[in-house]
Formats: C-alpha cells, structure tokens, sequence
C-alpha cells in the first residue's frame, strides 16, 4: 500500500469536512509577485492568519478550512515556465468553459448562461475555497483572506458563490446526500464506510499507482516540487428545477399508479431519506443503522457476498442516478465501475424549497466540487458516457440520467424494469439539473504551493 503524506495534501482530497457553510472566491491573479506573497502566507504555519487545511488527522475539528485550486490560466498568471504548463494534461489546459459540450454543457447549460463570470477564461485564476462552521465564522475568515489577497492587488475578487446546509442534510429534490465516497489507500477512514475495495491512491492523487494496472498518471513538472501529491477538481454550480422535478414525480405516479416517493426512488436509486433500494425495495421505513447505508451492490461480490442479484434492475434500476454514477460491481460500458470513482464534495445554495409553494422564483441548486486524478478519465467520462449516452449498460435504450443528465428531448424517458413483464416507460423527464458555471483546477499539495509562492523569489 502507498505511503500517503497526509500532511502533503489539501484536506478535501482525502476527508468530508461536514461544515455547514461554503464560501468559494473566484480570484484572478493580478500581481505575481503579491500572490505569491498570499500563498506563502497560507502554508506559513502562522496561527494569526487562516492557513491552508491538509489532510493531518484532526482530534478536534477545527472552526474552518481553507483549500486552494488554479486554473490553467491561473497557473500562466503566477509566470509558472513554459515547460511546467506544457506538462499538465490537455482537458485541464483546455479548460471547462472549452470543455463544456463534451459534458453536456449545452443549450441553456452553456457558457454563454454561467454566472460568476466563470465562462470568462482570461479572469479565472484560482478558486479558494473556503468551509465553515457557522455564517458568522465564515464572514471572519472571509474578512481574514479579502485582506490578504487584496495586498499589494494580489488577487481580484472576480465573484463569490455561497452555499449551506439544509436542515436534515438533504439536497433541494429532498434526498439526504453524502454517503457515496471512495475509501482512499493511505488515506482517512471514510465517514460512511464503504463495502468496496479500497482505491488505490494514484486513483486520486498525483504520483502513485492508478486503478489501472502498471499505469501511473503522468505527474506535471517540476514533478517532485509541484505535482506529486495533487490532484484535480471539476467545480460546477448546478441549479436545480424543483417545480419541475415536483411536477414530474406527480405526473409519473399518475402514470403508472406508483406512489411518487417509490418513483422518486426508483429514478435515483435510494429512498429520499437515502435508505438503498438495493437493500430496501418496497419501503423507506426500515431499520438500517447509518454505517449500512452504504453496506450493498449490485450483484453478489466476496464484500457482499449476500447482495441481492439486481442485474436487471428490478430493485434498483440500471439507469437510476446512483447507479449511473457509481455502478459498483455492475457489468457497465468503461469495463469497471470500479475505476471511474471520483469523490463529491459541495453544499446547496438557496432556501429551503417548499412543494406547497411552488414557483417562488428563488435559485436553488449545489456548488459541488468532483475530485479525481484524471478529469477526462473520471469527471467527463462520467459526465458524457455515463450520464448522457445510453449506452452505459444493456437495456437502456439511449436513455439519460434522471436526475443529471440532458433530458431537454420531448422523448425523453426513463424505464423502470419489472420482472417477467416489459418495463414501464417514465416520459415528462426534463432537464432538472443545469450547470450556471463551472471551473477545472489543479489542487496543488501543500509544497507544491510552496514552490508556487517562492517562483518569484
């Protein structure tokens, strides 16, 4: 098993940090130099400043976290040499705003549509992330960093998007979020532990052994300085039509005949209180301690020996959200489930949303940040061929993702699987999730924003 330095790595690589506020600063680089100065002073050690969060264990969480991503341009403005820039992979050059329809970031997903001026490629430097534990700390340290990257015009704030729990820790369509995230080799205990196999830490981080066999991702130069230990993260701010998915959920059930909430689960796979379907098909209301609720596969494996064999689908089916987005054991276009995982951090945005009071008018959705090794062989290829291609599985008919996927089409469908009858065919879907920005970062080590602050030096 790799040796991981903890101490090496920014902390939301390898832990939930399960704060209830999110702060994320757009920043463009105005001052090299100045910036520098910032990044020092973050990696410093100095308690009277806010410093970057690794992933040491803690005994005691802390008030706050603070995290650190550049764009490709980002990395440009800090005068990082031609050879450095050159050696960093093409989707990550390219960017998300260039990248945008290999995802689905089309029609009114686009980047003409995206706020925060993140379509703006030459303003979008770093994104800093900032977690909390409650609003008023968040203004504190928000305050603390604004003074530090204003020195000397380091940094601009180009925008800030904000986000914070929701009572009970569901998202905005309902469902209690979270409890999906890969067990890194090296790495901290899972939150939730997960039946699967450990991944491996080249999975994740720069410089290590990868999912596959005898390949290591190439590890961007100065290799030891800047690469080893970094990572990537894919930011998207995802709005979410509730009326329309309210709207859908009571057309199905008249449909069909199914209750709403056994339709709601069915198209993402758990019971909105996050209760599996794999493990519980004919009812939320069971008695599952919140350690198993991520105990289950899909099909009988020597982890769960006991899994039911749902590889048709009549518990879970295959096109279900959770499904798609982490088939486990499945049989799934990309040959293994197992080795497109990716970790899922983020908040909502907006107030709670009240069904009874439908078309308020008020934004809701998620700021979430999508870590991984390899953003074309994890993020995107999540994104285009299993959220939006139908051929991620047999059986499913160029369907999309329910709940993610562009299902902007009028025949748009979804099919729920019966045994020993054809299955029954969802239409009315629309596209209930939308991207209003996105930003593709390199999540540098903690020395490797040393070197980024000393470049200058």
């Amino acid at each position: 098993m790799a040796e991981v330095p903890l101490h090496d790595v920014q902390g939301f690589v390898m832990r939930t940090y399960a704060m209830p506020a999110l702060r994320v600063f757009v920043l463009e680089v105005m001052s090299p130099e100045p910036a520098a100065r910032f990044l020092s002073s973050i990696v410093s050690g100095d308690p009277s400043t806010p410093q970057l969060t690794s992933a040491t264990p803690w005994s005691v969480k802390p008030d706050y976290c603070v995290n650190i991503g550049f764009t490709h341009a980002g990395l440009t403005a800090m005068r990082l040499p031609a050879s450095s820039l050159d050696s960093f992979p093409e989707e990550f050059v390219q960017g998300a705003v260039r990248r945008a329809e290999i995802v689905g970031d089309t029609n009114g997903s686009a980047p003409a549509h995206w706020k925060g001026r993140l379509a703006d490629d030459d303003t979008v430097h770093a994104l800093l992330f900032v977690f909390a534990q409650s609003r008023e700390i968040l203004e504190n340290v928000s305050a603390a960093l604004r003074a530090g990257f204003d020195a000397g015009s380091a940094f601009r704030e180009v925008s800030v998007q904000d986000a914070e729990a929701l009572p009970g820790n569901v998202a905005h369509f309902g469902y209690r979020d979270g409890f999906a995230q890969p067990t890194i080799e090296g790495g901290l205990p899972a939150a939730t532990p997960d039946v699967l196999p450990k991944a491996p830490a080249g999975e994740f981080l720069l410089g290590y052994p990868s999912q596959y066999s005898g390949f290591t991702y190439p590890v961007p130069e100065p290799a030891d300085q800047l690469g080893h230990n970094g990572s990537f993260v894919a930011f998207r701010i995802l709005e979410q039509d509730c009326d329309g998915f309210e709207a859908f959920l009571k057309s199905a059930s008249e449909q069909t005949g199914l209750d709403p909430e056994l339709v709601a689960a069915k198209i993402c796979g758990r019971w909105r209180n996050g209760v599996p379907l794999a493990l519980a098909p004919d009812t939320p209301d069971v008695d599952l301690p919140l350690d198993k609720y991520n105990s289950f596969d899909y099909v009988p494996t020597p982890e769960v020996p006991d899994a039911h064999d749902d590889r048709r689908g009549y518990r879970c089916p295959i096109g279900a959200h959770i499904r798609r987005m982490n088939p486990r054991h499945s049989m799934v276009a990309g040959n293994s489930g197992l080795k497109r995982r990716i970790v899922r951090r983020g908040l909502p945005y907006g107030p709670p949303y009240d069904p009874a009071h439908p078309g308020d008018g008020i934004e809701r959705g998620l700021l979430g940040l999508f870590i991984g090794v390899s953003l074309k062989d994890q993020f995107e290829f999540l994104m285009s061929d299993w959220a939006n291609k139908g051929v991620f599985a047999p059986g499913l008919r160029d369907t999309r993702d329910p709940v993610l996927g562009d299902n902007s089409s009028p025949d748009a469908k979804f099919l729920l699987p019966v045994e020993g009858q054809k299955p029954i065919e969802l239409v009315g879907l629309s596209r209930f999730v939308s991207c209003r920005g996105a930003a593709y970062c390199f999540l540098p080590s903690v020395g490797g924003i040393k070197y980024l602050s000393q470049i200058h030096s």
